[in-house]
């Protein structure tokens, strides 16, 4: 019966030793049965026994492990044609042999290593497509990468909204998380692989003049670098001839104080497609995260847009000497127009409307401000210029990034009396027996400057006559040739009303709106009162 042996693969070529002692020691020490010189063998790597008619590897504490047909063993028996590895990547490999096989034969089975790392490559994609979250894949990803390389550690980088590297997360060899937001190492070849989208793969960085240029990671003992493009390549429906798009999402990076330990065909290859899969993975678990976030957002705002309703008055209200409508429909799902109204302790009826400057949550945080604001000043005995001019130095005395608002406030008492001030709002209509006015008396749009003065003016309605005050959102309504509504068809609208009564006139202005500006996307928040006086209660 032939004698065990072993056919050796290393740096020094192809050779077969015959296993002639058990226990038959395998080292880097020059005494061993089997001196090897591999930087991946230890000293005192492994040893082959035999117990029985059988034989058995059996690991002695190395550094980098032994390996039967791909998978890392303490100690196993052995079969004719094993493959044994010595370390993870570019450590010796040896084939045991009983028989008088042909040793071409026995070598199909050395391709076990590679199918090794097939099969860590598909357990890490089949992970990838099952719809993990972006932490999830990324951990993968680098548990993946890592055993595969036989990598001491590594980190992905992605991109972010500029285009720039961005650290995500770093990996160690007992698959855990390495603590910091970054790693102490050159970044030079991650921004260089991420801008070329190629691949990079330096075997040892004390080689050459590689030292000079990455000094801060050769210091930290690192001498074997990978470094792979994340890229992502779509194919485009509309393109008959199978084009394609590639865009970059991010690299991934190894590395090991071991020289050579990523270099092998088999580990690059394998490594490129986890690469493109990975990048397809990230690129959905990204669009999956801005998916909930934006659901979450839309939640909140929902959420807002109901806390603001609430937050303004009844939207009609019929009082002993007056009638009112309101109605505000935001651009977004929260907007800065607002309007309020309150009754007086000595018997007259405050309303206003205001429209704060921008769009979206603040703006509506402005709104709601002055909103409260002006609701505390109305229960005083002041008129309407003192209360703008009080909002007016809250706001502006408050760092609001340079909001303000127009806005339109009026007290009006049972015998028809309206005192007003307009605080750099569009000029409301006053519509009555005697015909139609604009109300532009007052100053700037409060929370530009502090101290501003304002003026105030007064007048008396009789009954039957009405006021109609808006924003800018409805006279500045764009068609869909971007025509606005103006000032001259509100007053149509006005005047072409079939009931003169508060909410006939409001119902039949956002109609005139609706009409005009059918097919087109509302551009601005559209808010309305109309107030109109009935003459003093006889009752």
């Amino acid at each position: 019966m032939p004698k065990p042996r072993l056919e050796v693969s290393d740096e020094l070529g192809q050779r077969t030793i015959e296993v002639e002692n058990v226990p038959f020691v395998i080292g880097r020490r020059v005494t061993s049965d089997l001196h090897l010189t591999n930087g991946e063998v230890s000293r005192d790597h492994a040893e082959i026994v035999k117990t029985g008619d059988s034989f058995e590897i059996r690991d002695r504490g190395s550094r980098y492990g032994t390996f039967v047909n791909g998978k890392e063993v303490e100690k196993t028996g052995l079969q004719h044609g094993d493959q044994i590895k010595l370390g993870r990547a570019s450590g010796a490999e040896l084939v045991f042999l009983l028989s008088d096989a042909p040793a071409e034969d026995s070598r199909k089975i050395a391709a076990v290593g590679e199918m090794h790392q097939v099969a860590v490559l598909l357990e890490g994609l089949r992970a990838l497509s099952s719809g993990k979250v972006l932490d999830d894949v990324l951990a993968l990803v680098l548990d993946s990468a890592i055993s595969v390389g036989g990598a001491e550690r590594g980190f992905v980088m992605l991109a972010d909204d500029a285009g720039e590297l961005e650290f995500k997360l770093g990996r160690s060899r007992k698959q855990t998380t390495l603590p910091g937001g970054g790693f102490k190492t050159s970044l030079k070849i991650p921004k260089e692989v991420f801008r070329t989208g190629r691949p990079r793969i330096e075997a040892d960085l004390l080689e050459g003049d590689l030292a000079g240029q990455h000094e801060g990671t050769v210091a930290l003992g690192i001498r074997n670098v990978l470094c792979m493009p994340l890229q992502l390549t779509r194919f485009l429906e509309s393109s008959e001839s199978g084009q394609s798009e590639q865009r970059r999402v991010g690299v991934f990076y190894l590395d090991s104080r071991e020289k050579g330990t990523l270099m092998s065909s088999a580990t690059r290859s394998t490594m490129e497609t986890l690469a493109a899969e990975a990048a397809v993975a990230i690129d959905n678990a990204q669009l999956y995260k801005s998916a909930i976030e934006k659901a979450k957002l839309d939640q909140e705002m929902a959420t807002a847009a109901q806390i603001q309703q609430s937050l303004m008055p009844t939207r009609s209200r019929a009082g002993k000497f007056f009638d009112l409508a309101a109605e505000m429909i935001a651009c977004r799902s929260i907007g800065g127009d607002f309007f309020e109204f309150v009754d007086l302790p000595d018997g007259r009826f405050g309303f206003a409307l205001g429209d704060v400057s921008g769009k979206g949550p603040a703006a509506a945080l402005m709104a709601a401000l002055a909103q409260g604001h002006l609701g505390a000043q109305t229960n005083s005995d002041q008129g309407p210029a003192a209360a703008l001019a009080n909002l007016n130095d809250a706001i502006a005395t408050r760092d609001a990034d340079g909001k303000y608002a127009t806005m339109f406030y009026g007290l009006l008492d049972p015998q028809g009396h309206l005192i007003c001030c307009n605080g750099g709002h569009n000029p409301p209509f006053l519509v009555g027996k005697n015909g139609t006015r604009r109300l532009e008396t007052g100053g700037m749009p409060v929370g530009m400057f502090p101290g501003a003065q304002y003026e105030e003016e007064s007048l008396t309605m009789e009954p039957g006559d009405f006021l109609v005050i808006f924003s800018d959102g409805v006279s500045e309504a764009l068609n869909a040739d971007e025509e606005e509504f103006e000032d001259e068809r509100i007053l149509d609208s006005i005047e072409s009303a079939s009931d003169t009564t508060a909410a006939a006139q409001l119902q039949h202005l956002f109609s005139s709106v609706k009409s005009f500006t059918a097919g087109a996307v509302q551009n601005d928040d559209v808010t309305v009162l109309v107030v109109s006086y009935r003459g003093e209660s006889t009752g």
